[in-house]
C-alpha cells in the first residue's frame, strides 16, 4: 500500500476495494486485474468465505496474481498464518488485540492495518502499536455502522493530527465525495459495488470520478 505519510491539502485520495466474501476465483470478475488498473486502485481487500487452510491458501495465490499485476496491495481480512505462504502484502486486523497478536508474523515486511476501532482511544492504540492505517466507518459483523456524521467527523480529526494514514469507508458510491473531502487518504468502497448492475469497472470509474471531482472543487 503506498505511504501517503506526507499528506497536503488538495490530495487525491485513492481507492481501496472490499470484496464480498470469496470462495472461488469465479466469485471475482473475470477482468479484475484490468478493472482495478484503469480505477488505480491502492489495495484490495480480500474476505474469505469459511473453508481449509489448504483451499483459503491457494485461493489468496490466485487472487494475489491480477491484485498485484494492477499495482494494488492485497490484504487479506485475517488468517495472518496465511499471509507469507500465499504471497499476500498484509492482513486487516479487527481491534487492537488481534493486531497486538498478528504484528510479529507481519512486520517488517507486511502491512498491518486495522479496522473496528470503536473509539479515538482504539485509534491512537493501534497507531502506537504499530498500524500502518487506520479504518473508520466499516460496519461490524452484525451490519451496524457508525453515524455517517461521526465517521466523517473522526476522519478530520485524525486527518488534521496524525501522520498514520487512514481509510475511510463509504458504504455507498453516494458517500464517497464526502469521505474524500472529510480528509481520507484512502477511501474503502463497500462490497456492494460488486453487483452494481453497470458493472464493476463502472462503479470504480464513477468513484474515481468523484474523488476528482471533489479535489477540484
Amino acid at each position: 500500500m503506498p505511504d501517503d505519510h506526507n499528506k497536503s491539502p488538495r490530495h487525491v485520495p485513492r481507492l481501496y476495494l472490499v470484496t464480498p466474501p470469496v470462495a472461488a476465483p469465479a466469485d471475482l470478475p473475470s477482468d479484475f486485474g484490468s478493472v482495478l488498473a484503469a480505477a488505480q486502485v491502492a489495495a484490495v481487500l480480500l474476505r474469505l468465505a469459511p473453508a481449509d487452510e489448504r483451499r483459503l491458501t491457494n485461493l489468496i495465490k490466485v487472487v494475489a496474481e491480477p491484485v498485484q499485476q494492477a499495482g494494488a496491495a492485497l490484504l487479506v481480512e485475517g488468517h495472518v498464518e496465511l499471509i507469507g505462504r500465499a504471497g499476500a502484502d498484509g492482513a486487516h486486523l479487527d481491534g487492537g488485540a488481534a493486531l497486538k497478536a498478528a504484528l510479529p508474523h507481519l512486520k517488517p515486511d507486511r502491512i498491518a492495518g486495522a479496522g473496528a476501532l470503536a473509539s479515538r482511544h482504539d485509534a491512537m492504540t493501534a497507531a502506537e502499536l504499530g498500524a500502518d492505517y487506520v479504518m473508520f466507518g466499516e460496519p461490524s459483523p452484525d451490519g451496524l455502522r457508525p453515524a455517517f456524521a461521526a465517521v466523517l467527523e473522526r476522519l478530520e480529526w485524525w486527518s488534521e493530527v496524525f501522520q498514520i494514514p487512514c481509510v475511510g469507508y463509504a458504504e455507498t458510491l453516494e458517500e464517497v465525495a464526502a469521505v474524500a473531502a472529510a480528509g481520507a487518504d484512502f477511501v474503502a468502497l463497500a462490497p456492494g459495488v460488486f453487483a452494481d448492475v453497470r458493472g464493476l469497472g463502472a462503479a470504480l470509474a464513477d468513484a474515481m470520478a468523484q474523488l476528482h471531482g471533489e479535489v477540484a472543487s
